[in-house]
């Protein structure tokens, strides 16, 4: 009995742990995005990150739209990698901007190694 208790608090802790890895991997991806991409990234202050999500509810035609309209106070003509397939993960990201609190969401694909659009 102690050996499946011992076997379920391992199997926790690794999903624990693997979730962790993953939320600060996007995380690191949004901060690199947002200091390469944004017109003045030293204007903003305060980022705070909600947990990392997944979604299927984004279709290639809004990756398109959202790649063409960008959001304020970021460059235009952003590059980004293939249009990725099957599901999302997603985070937003909460920042205060010359006095305005704002919030972009951040979209990635499933492999967590890029910023594939972002609204």
């Amino acid at each position: 009995m102690k050996s499946r208790a011992y076997i379920i608090i391992g199997i926790s802790a690794l999903l624990l742990f693997a979730s962790c890895g993953q939320q600060h991997r996007a995380e690191s991806l949004t901060k690199d995005f947002v200091a390469e991409n944004m017109e003045d990234p030293s204007a903003i202050s305060g980022k705070d990150f909600t947990d990392l999500g997944t979604t299927r509810h984004i279709s290639d035609s809004m990756i398109t739209v959202m790649r063409q309209r960008g959001a304020v106070g970021f460059k235009k003509g952003i590059s980004y990698g293939e249009k990725p397939t099957g599901d999302l993960y997603y985070l937003r990201m909460s920042y205060i901007c010359n006095g305005d609190t704002l919030q972009n969401t951040f979209y990635f694909d499933s492999e967590l190694k890029e910023v594939v659009a972002f609204k």
